[in-house]
Order: structure tokens, then sequence, then C-alpha cells
């Protein structure tokens, strides 16, 4: 079992750290009532990563340490600067699983292994408040390094380390910085222990070269896939884990990719992307399994709570958390099976040498202003004419399949407009913002659907259990009204868009 924690630390160093004997004295900073000695603790940690640092290269750290309160794995997942998850495990000889899915996306099927071992002696002060209440840790730490793999260089040097208390305000750590700053230490050039060991007793892997201004088409349409490949991969942990809208940002870091491939068919050679686009909406629909059951069940929820008590009859809410937990637990189960196969691995593989060494066309040295937008008034054609087929169907069926489809059309344009913004400036945003309130009207209507299919199923349910299907029914006239709203506003809605659009 992996317990998870939000670490919020500063590191300093400088001369007073590395010819003191003695952490500075704290006791001055404002809100510091006390100035507790916690002792020295030996710490003994052991870093994991692939041969050619992978987790290094994304500021990850995975490590086996023993020795003071905490012993055990640990693996820290970068949030901002200067913050970090990390995710505990106990002690065991071999990586545990719950922190080696979390790291899968990155190594993949290469093995992990000892890099760096760092032995510290901690000598820790904790800064308390005036009800003895925890605001910070400090530690002067006395680190030797020593290279595992990839090099047998060693390395000495002494740090200070500003830990904030579990829920405490960022803020304070400035109200010690500033006393850290007047002893003479200033900020760490290393991001971590880890960071500086690496590259003091070894090679270090290169972090990724920033990205070239874009200039022609395909740097435009590259630009915007590698950066919903790496928001995929950065996921991938937060999926696992279950944090809240990871699945759905997931879902559509696949999406915009698969979207892009079908745009600009002209830039990429869909021989090579085709492929890899059907594996993406394979995961897609993985995805939205999960994310489509979030949907409903807050859809549904919030619909309840809207309801007046004299039209709610039975056990109407016992039976909604029935079912949503029934279908969530099954789908959880079932996706983390998915990022564990083999088949969403070969997809990571596939992305990784198509953003390398992209199948680039003739047409991808062009000018963005001449191919790029070509591609975007095409799709957005194809949006036009679908709105067009469903303001002339009758309400019913067919007309709702219409608007789904239109809505994907939409949804399309928007991503192919999304990475033509940089190359084409204020008209590509604008159809951002056009393709996106479409989308918002096309996807409630949708939702509309897809919530009378689920009330269907709860009202079934109930009848079977003999409970009263009354307040099911009641919801789902009035799904039939939001569906109704929908299509009456569609025609003005649209209306706008094409005085608008002018890409």
């Amino acid at each position: 079992m992996a317990d998870t924690k939000r670490e919020i630390e500063r590191k300093y160093e400088g001369p007073a750290a590395e010819g003191g004997t003695d952490l500075p004295d704290l006791s001055g900073v404002p809100g510091v009532a006390g100035v507790v000695d916690k002792g020295v603790a030996e710490l003994d940690a052991t870093y994991y990563d692939t041969p050619d640092q992978r987790l290094a290269a994304a500021s990850l750290t995975l490590r086996r340490r023993t020795g003071g309160d905490d012993a055990g794995w640990h693996l820290k997942l970068p949030v901002s600067e200067g913050v970090r998850d990390e995710i505990q495990a106990p002690l065991s000889d071999t990586v545990p699983r719950a922190l080696s899915g979390l790291v899968r996306s990155r190594v993949r099927d290469a093995e992990l292994v000892p890099l760096v071992r760092l032995r510290s002696a901690r000598d820790i002060r904790h800064l308390v408040d005036d009800s003895g209440a925890l605001l910070a840790e400090v530690s002067l730490d006395r680190v030797r390094a020593e290279r595992l793999s990839g090099g047998k260089g060693t390395a000495a040097w002494t740090e200070i380390e500003v830990e904030l208390a579990d829920d405490g305000d960022p803020a304070f750590l400035d109200k010690v910085e500033k006393k850290l700053r007047k002893a003479g230490l200033s900020r760490s050039a290393s991001s971590s222990k880890l960071a500086k060991a690496l590259g003091e007793t070894g090679k270090r892997a290169r972090k990724p070269a920033p990205e070239k201004e874009p200039v022609t088409a395909g740097d435009h349409v590259l630009a915007y896939l590698r950066a919903q490949y790496d928001a995929m991969v950065e996921l991938d942990p937060a999926v696992r884990r279950d944090l809240h809208d990871s699945v759905h940002s997931m879902r559509v870091a696949t999406r915009r990719m698969r979207s892009t491939f079908r745009s600009y068919g002209k830039i990429l050679d869909r021989a090579v992307t085709d492929p890899i686009g059907d594996e993406l909406k394979w995961l897609a629909g993985e995805l939205g399994v999960d994310r489509d059951q979030e949907v409903l069940t807050e859809r549904l929820t919030e619909a309840l709570g809207q309801l007046p008590r004299t039209l709610l009859s039975g056990p109407v809410r016992t039976r909604l958390r029935t079912w949503a937990h029934a279908r969530h637990g099954g789908s959880r189960r079932r996706l983390i099976a998915v990022l564990d196969g083999r088949r969403y691995m070969a997809l990571l593989t596939a992305l990784d040498a198509l953003v390398t060494d992209p199948p680039l066309l003739k047409a991808a040295a062009g000018d963005p202003a001449k191919v790029i937008a070509e591609a975007v008034r095409k799709d957005f054609g194809k949006v036009s004419d679908l709105v067009v087929q469903a303001l002339d169907r009758p309400p019913g069926a067919d007309r709702d399949h219409v608007m789904h489809d239109a809505r994907k059309k939409a949804k399309r344009t928007r991503y192919a407009a999304e990475a033509a913004a940089p190359g084409l400036g204020g008209p590509a945003t604008g159809l951002v913002k056009s393709m996106k309130s479409l989308q918002t009207l096309l996807g409630d209507h949708q939702d509309s659907v897809m919530t009378r299919e689920a009330l269907r199923e709860l009202s079934a349910l109930a009848h079977a259990a003999g409970e009263s299907s009354f307040t099911y029914g009641v919801l789902y006239g009035r799904e039939e009204q939001r569906a109704a709203a929908a299509e009456a506003a569609l025609p003005g809605a649209w209306e706008a868009i094409e005085a608008q659009a002018a890409v």
C-alpha cells in the first residue's frame, strides 16, 4: 500500500552551509515561537533509474531509503517549482508494484537499476508556533554521494533544506529564506540531491533541448503534437492514482493527436500516422469508459439536488450511488490493466518514434498561412455541412446522431485551429473560441441523450427491486427539455459563428 504526501521545500547552499557546524539561528523568523532540536538522523538512500536516466530527465526520483522516521521506498513526482508529490511504500528488496506502475510510461521495457547512493547525516530542527504546532522542518544535511552505475565518481557537500509542514502557508518559507539569505545562503543551483549527485559523479542525462521557434507549417504541427504527447506521458501517473480530471485530460491529449493526424494529412504521411491514430482511438475509448461514467454521475447527482423533496420517491440517491460505484470500480480495474498492457506500451513507443523522426511530406516545408489555413478551412466546412444537416432534420434519433457527429467535427476543427494559432494568430484563435462554444452546446445535447439512456437503466433496476420509478421519469422529462433547448439554440449560435469565421 502506498501513501501520498505533498512536499513543499527549498534547498540552500553557500559558505554558511559548507563551513558551518550548526544551522543558522532561526528563532527570529516572524511567527516562530521556538526552535526544537530533533537530533541527527543517519539516512542511507539508493536511487533507481534506467541506464539512460529517463526518470532523472523527467525530474522524477525513485529511491529506497533507510534511517529517519520515513524509511521505505519513495517516488517523487514534480507538481511545480519546489512542490512535489511524494508517494511512499514500505521497505522491500525490489521496487514495489505500487510505484513501478507510476513510472511505467517513462521506463517501459527498460530495467530499473541502482544509480546513485546518498548517505546523509541530517541535523534537524523544528520551527514551531506559540502553540507548539510545526511550521517547518529545517535540516543541515552533510551528504556523501557514490555513483553506482554510469560512472564511478564520488562527491560530498553540505546543504540546508527547509520543508513546509503539512497544510502550511507557503508564504512562511519566504520569511525563513529572508533569514537564511542574511546568513549568507542562497537557493541551491540543483533542484534535488540526486540532480547534484548526478552532475558531480558522472554522466548526467540531458534535458530535452528547448523547442526552436516554429517557422514552417510542419514546425507548427509538430510542436502541437509533441506538446500533446508530453502531456499524455506526464498524465499517466495521475490517471493511475485516480486524480481529479486526469482521465479526461489524458483522453483529450490522445484526441488532439489523432485529430492532428487527420487534419494535417498533407503535412504528415497518413500511411504512418493512420495506424497510430487507430491505436489512439482505442486508448481514448478505454479512457472514456471511466470519464463517461464520471460525467453521467455528476450530471445525475446535480439534477437530483435541484429537485424538490416532493418529487423524490424511493431510495433514488442510494440507487444512484450503488450504480455509479459498481460501474466505476469495474472501469478503474479495466483501465489500469490497459495501462499495464503491451498494447499501450507499444503505442507510447510508436509515438515517441514519430515525434523524434516525423514522416513529413513536401507540404510540411510550406508557409503556415497557406498550408495550415487550408486544412483548418476544410475542417470547418465539414462542421458546416453537418450543422446544416442537423437543422434540416426533425427532432429524434436521426437528428441526435447528426448533432453528435457535428460535435465531433467541431472538436476536430478546434484542435486544428489550436495547432494553427501560433502561426495564424487572431483568426485561428477566434475559431478556437467559436468551436469551443459550439462543442459545449452540442456536448450538452449529447450528454442529455446519454443521461436519458442511464435513467432508463436506473428505472429498470429500481422497478425490478420493487422501488418507485417516478423520480427517474421526472428527470427524464427534464433531460428532454434540456435537449430541446440546445436544439432551439443551435440556429442562432451557428449563424453567429459563420459571421465570425475568417480563417
